[in-house]
């Protein structure tokens, strides 16, 4: 037995020695006939609608950043121009080729997308003395790269007349200064439009949650697997999210009715406000004179997610269905959609049916959910026995490309029942290691397990081999035997999956269970010009949260913090391990320190030393030093952490 668990785990070794992104190019039997007899494919149509209107390719798309380090690569995507491999859901392969064309296209008439420079595409509309510039995708980087490809193609001397994100999501906003800078904006009067609740919403996501969100979402998108036909081919939506730096501007118009009418240099907008769809803060528009509708993200040509495996709020799938509908009704004479991912959908007839099949998809997950919750059903139960009726399963718009009928189903679960099933056996679980150590004994031993693990990996049973080494993971993190053989059935999970980002996820996990955790500098440092504009509340909300409660037992300390550029004084104090702060004069407190607002986030986000602040000029310290300096310790630097291993 011990030859031939090593053998399997030599085998994995070889193959992963290559590169440290690439898994095992073996593909089982089982994963061969499962993604032959997918018969269904994109149409025709499809196709045409992908490729219609380009006006220009980008070839060998590469994008780097000042230093040099490539943020963005399309060129290394060519390998989709072969035929389906084996290693791959051919569903999603097509899909993946569809978003593998980089380059500037007309919508129509006065409008234009740039497509393939980041996941999301940028939409540029003519307005009658400038350019009206509809989500700036994710990093300034990658926005600057699609702008001058755009003017480089389009020869005009127009200049950006007003900013839309449509809505809260990095990928939509964080290049905005590469297109214009806030003293164009102040200077210009340029209005900057976006829903309610946009800035709120940018910053809870971006920075409370960065370090977790950001760790998971490399696995939701792949991050630092090689492009290759076993291994990154795509998220779904596009390829995947590129690496830069981010900003943020603070919208002058804030849209937060329905129908919402503008004039925006000339051009009439009909805004729809649609929060907590696909996020939180989110909104529509039509163009009557286009006959044009830009939907966001409220429909897609893929399901969506009502949970990001990146980890989010929950999304409401009834009020989504309901803006879809309402989209129906508003907009319905539209005759060109055009998606902030993927490409254009044009004729009325075949726009009305997508929104109508979206809608429905929606409503029937959350009332069949409800429906089966209702009857005692678990949330797992209530997964694996939902089916979408034909009608929308077939329809290649509703495919799992990027979001899974599963994870939705437990999305709404979750939303109305919260985490708990029901069952007391399930109420205050043992932590994942000490479970695991105790089911590993139970099952026989790690030995036993790792054989009847094998035995059930050669029947094809993969999701259940995984669920079982994962326990001796758990239990034993430097077992090799069982480490290779859960990253070889990862592998087979990966090539089955229709959806992009399960396919990421399955695959990130192969990776670091044979090449281990990459080391990487926190999120946080490549912000600075989203924090800039963050509220100083909430710059505290995320100090609070990063309390360490042992050191803090005990200590009740009072800091006065004034930003001297600002004229804004704070006071930020400690009780009972819990950190609040408050803007009503307090007589006493240990120290004060006034600083600079710009300076004081370089501080909390680790970019300038402690120690380097006391040399600072325009720094000023008074009180009680040591206090000062016990306060700041009272922080932790938030870290990588493991997620397929203890």
């Amino acid at each position: 037995m011990k030859t031939t668990l090593l053998s399997i785990g030599a085998l994995f070794i070889v193959c992963a020695a290559c590169s440290k992104t690439k898994p095992s190019y073996e593909v089982s039997e089982y994963t061969k006939i499962l993604n032959q007899n997918v018969l269904l494919q994109f149409d025709t149509l499809d196709k045409q609608e992908a490729a219609r209107g380009l006006i220009a390719e980008a070839k060998n798309l590469t994008i780097k950043d000042k230093e040099g380090n490539v943020v963005w690569d399309m060129s290394a995507y060519s390998f989709l121009k072969k035929e389906k491999p084996q290693t791959a859901h051919p569903l999603l392969w097509e899909m993946a080729q569809l978003n593998a064309t980089p380059g500037l296209y007309l919508v129509t008439r006065g409008i234009y997308q740039v497509r393939g420079f980041d996941i999301a595409n940028m939409t540029i509309i003519e307005g009658k003395k400038g350019w009206i510039v509809v989500d700036t995708l994710t990093t300034k980087e990658t926005a600057k790269a699609a702008f001058d490809f755009f003017k480089k193609h389009v020869k005009t001397k127009k200049t950006v007349a007003a900013i839309i994100f449509t809505h809260s999501h990095i990928d939509h906003f964080g290049g905005v200064l590469a297109i214009v800078t806030e003293k164009e904006i102040k200077a210009k009067k340029i209005p900057v439009i976006a829903p309610k609740g946009f800035l709120e919403e940018a910053f809870s996501e971006n920075i409370l949650l960065a370090n977790a969100m950001a760790r998971r979402a490399e696995y939701q998108f792949g991050k630092d697997l090689s492009a290759s036909a076993n291994g990154h081919i795509d998220s779904g939506i596009g390829k995947t999210v590129a690496d830069g730096s981010y900003s943020i501007v603070v919208p002058t118009v804030t849209v937060e009715k329905t129908p919402a009418k503008m004039i925006i240099d000339g051009v009439e907008f009909i805004f729809q406000y649609t929060p907590e769809t696909e996020a939180p803060a989110e909104m529509t528009f039509y163009l009557p004179e286009h006959k044009a509708f830009c939907p966001a993200e409220i429909v897609s040509r893929t399901m969506h997610n009502l949970y990001p495996l990146r980890g989010s709020k929950v999304r409401n799938a009834y009020k989504w269905s309901m803006y879809i509908n309402e989209a129906l009704e508003l907009f319905g004479d539209a005759r060109v959609c055009f998606f902030t991912h993927n490409w254009p959908m044009y004729g009325n007839n075949r726009i009305r049916e997508f929104l109508i099949k979206q809608a429905d998809m929606y409503k029937f997950i959350h009332d069949q959910t409800i429906r089966l919750a209702n009857k005692g059903f678990t949330p797992e139960e209530i997964a694996h026995g939902i089916t979408l009726p034909q009608s929308l399963s077939l329809f290649i718009p509703n495919r799992q490309f990027y979001g899974v009928l599963q994870q939705n189903v437990k999305a709404v679960y979750q939303m109305y029942m919260g985490w708990y099933n029901g069952n007391p056996a399930y109420l205050n679980q043992l932590p994942d290691v000490e479970r695991a150590k105790r089911y590993v004994e139970y099952m026989g031993g790690v030995r036993a397990v790792i054989q009847k693990a094998l035995n059930s990996f050669n029947n094809g049973e993969y999701q259940w081999v995984a669920e079982v080494l994962n326990h001796v993971v758990m239990a034993q993190p430097d077992n090799k035997d069982a480490r290779m053989l859960l990253a070889r059935t990862y592998t087979q999970l990966a090539y089955q999956a229709e959806s992009g980002i399960w396919r990421n996820v399955y695959l990130k996990a192969a990776q670091e269970l044979t090449a281990g955790m990459q080391k990487k500098k926190s999120v946080m440092f490549k912000g600075y010009d989203m924090l800039k504009h963050m509220p100083p509340e909430k710059l505290f909300d995320s100090m609070a949260v990063n309390v360490n409660p042992g050191k803090a037992e005990n200590k009740s300390l009072c800091i006065k913090i004034h930003f001297n550029d600002k004229q804004q004084t704070y006071f930020l104090y400690l009780r009972n391990s819990v950190m609040y702060y408050s803007k009503k004069p307090r007589q006493k407190y240990d120290a004060s320190l006034m600083i600079p607002h710009a300076t004081f986030i370089k501080l909390i986000t680790g970019t300038i030393s402690k120690s380097k602040i006391l040399f600072d000029k325009n720094i000023t310290f008074s009180g009680n030093r040591l206090k000062l300096v016990d306060f700041f310790m009272l922080f932790e630097k938030p870290e990588r952490f493991a997620i397929v291993t203890p």
